[in-house]
């Protein structure tokens, strides 16, 4: 941190890189009065980004520098846990810092190289040439450091490294949508076992010929919420369904829906608001689910959502499920309307399970996935097979473009 608060000096004999060595012996051996005009000619730089991003940049290294001071306190240090909270802000800001004096240090090493080659314009050639190489070198590094520190500056989402429940439910096609919905199931499994995720049935709804009328399936692992909060919406389905005999083409769909795991302190559920019953479950599993009443039949009265959870094989374990799964529509719904009321304007989808928005189409004639929020087409077969990452990041990416021309807005 120390090294982090030492200023930078703007002369060309202190800094390290960048101009080459035959230029700074040029630069070196012209009169001292020349010198001292060009440098004095650049201690005020103007700055080449936007002044949202320096107003942003000079807040966060303030602030950085406030903490920094607060962490020498005698009284802090002594106080473990606010100690411990000073130094994970300060730890946070550390890269933006560092980052953004590198690029102070490089914008003022830019302006004065183009002051220097305006003094030697009319010279040597090949002192020309070198200049401008270093003018150049330095633009890309000053436009790559920029870019880091927009990314940077951008808000976290706090959902991004939490655990999903993932639905998946058959829309507008009748036993072939329950068919794609059973396609869509298997695609995001293949999906988290290439991501090294975990994933477990939370409740489930067959239809017929082994479709689902409904799914659902928690997701356990690294950073789940943030790579498939961009799956919440519809999807389409274009081909000749098993139960077609003339061999036309149908159209189907599935909804997709992201919710975040909730805790119990993030959303409170009052036990008269909800009214349970059981049953038998029935199916594969044996004397106990065909003869004890282990099924849950869940129905939350204020929303009306109602949840039938059979996965477990006791009573107690599918009321949990049954319970997690409530906790984690609530939440969803919460989240929604906090989205809907900040952030209207918005085009991307971003973790609120809408189903209002087709976004994407899956054609097995042509053995393509169209993504219309991308306007991006994918190979259907490997997509179908888990390979959806490619579409997650160019989803990641708009995100972030879009984030970003908020922020701007946000300053303007």
């Amino acid at each position: 941190m120390e090294t982090l608060l030492t200023g930078f000096t703007p002369t060309l004999s202190s800094r390290q890189c960048n101009l080459s060595s035959e230029t700074r012996n040029a630069f070196m051996r012209a009169p001292v009065c020349v010198r001292q005009r060009r440098r004095s000619r650049t201690r005020r730089v103007v700055c080449m980004a936007e002044p949202y991003l320096i107003a942003k940049l000079d807040s966060a290294e303030k602030t950085w520098k406030e903490l920094s001071v607060k962490l020498a306190d005698p009284d802090v240090v002594s106080n473990q846990t606010e100690y411990q909270k000073l130094a994970q802000s300060v730890s946070e800001l550390d890269e933006v810092v560092t980052i953004y004096r590198q690029f102070k240090d490089c914008e003022k090493q830019l302006e004065e190289a183009k002051e220097l080659a305006k003094e030697d314009g009319g010279g040597d050639p090949d002192m020309v040439e070198m200049i401008q190489l270093e003018i150049d070198t330095l633009t890309d590094q000053l436009n790559e450091l920029e870019g880091k520190l927009k990314l940077l500056l951008l808000p976290t989402d706090p959902l991004d490294s939490r655990n999903i429940l993932l639905e998946v439910r058959a829309g507008t096609g009748g036993e072939e949508a329950g068919l794609w919905a059973r396609d869509l199931v298997k695609m995001y499994q293949k999906y988290c076992e290439i991501s090294s995720w975990r994933f477990s049935p939370i409740s489930s709804s067959e239809g017929e010929r082994g479709g689902y009328k409904a799914y659902v399936m928690e997701v356990k692992g690294k950073r789940v919420y943030s790579k498939l909060k961009f799956e919440a919406g519809v999807h389409r389905v274009q081909r000749v369904p098993q139960t077609e005999t003339q061999g036309r083409v149908h159209t189907s769909t599935a909804t997709v829906a992201i919710m975040p795991e909730a805790d119990e302190i993030d959303v409170e559920i009052d036990p008269k608001d909800i009214e349970l019953t059981t049953a038998r479950s029935g199916g594969a599993g044996g004397q106990n689910v065909n003869k004890v009443e282990t099924a849950v039949d869940l129905v939350h009265k204020p929303t009306g959502i109602r949840i039938f959870c059979t996965e477990e094989r006791t009573q107690l374990r599918n009321k949990e499920r049954a319970l997690q799964l409530l906790r984690a529509k609530l939440y969803e719904i919460k989240v929604r309307e906090q989205q809907e009321a900040l952030r209207s304007q918005r085009r991307l989808q971003v973790g609120t399970g809408s189903r209002t928005e087709k976004i994407r189409t899956y054609n097995f004639k042509d053995n393509r996935v169209t993504d219309h929020r991308l306007k991006m087409n994918f190979e259907l077969t490997n997509f179908l097979a888990g390979a959806i990452e490619t579409a997650v990041q160019a989803c990641s990416a708009m995100e972030e473009k879009e984030r970003l021309e908020e922020l701007a807005e946000s300053i303007a």
